[in-house]
């Protein structure tokens, strides 16, 4: 049994809220020593993030990873462009399928596996505004019904 040491560094929420996640996967990413400093700090931001391929490669693009303090002048970018690590099979599938209208690929999470910064990627269509409310009135029921269930367990 493989056991697995996690860290979840960020999580995208507003690519639940905006966008119907279809599917997902987990790609490496490659980073700076100065960026993996500051993503073990916790110091990054994958809210306006997307992913896209370019050459045979995917890249991920409007990741904010704060510079380092302790940098020198050779600090990095902190919204430059960084390579993902995914099998070409993995990479021809979903450039096919970000080529089909409405598709995108959104980063989930970025976190940070036996030593190692991975992100999950998510195909994701885009979410109507009927859509979203649907989706927040289904969240709010679930939270009443909840309330409602250990208000009842405290009475009895």
């Amino acid at each position: 049994m493989v056991e697995y040491n996690m860290k979840t560094i960020s999580f995208n929420r507003k690519a639940y809220h905006d966008y119907t996640i279809l599917e997902s996967v987990e790609a490496g990413i490659v980073l700076t020593g100065t960026e993996i400093k500051s993503v073990r700090a916790g110091q990054v931001n994958i809210r306006d993030a997307y992913a896209r391929p370019q050459g045979g490669e995917l890249w991920l693009f409007s990741a904010h990873i704060a510079r380092y303090d302790a940098g020198s002048r050779d600090n990095h970018e902190p919204t430059r462009p960084r390579k993902l690590l995914l099998h070409r099979r993995q990479i021809n599938e979903l450039a096919g399928k970000v080529t089909q209208k409405g598709f995108t690929i959104v980063p989930l999470k970025l976190y940070i596996k036996n030593g190692v910064a991975k992100v999950e990627l998510g195909l994701a269509t885009g979410k109507k505004l009927y859509d979203k409310r649907e989706s927040m009135s289904r969240h709010q029921a679930e939270r009443d019904m909840e309330r409602a269930l250990k208000l009842a367990k405290q009475r009895y």
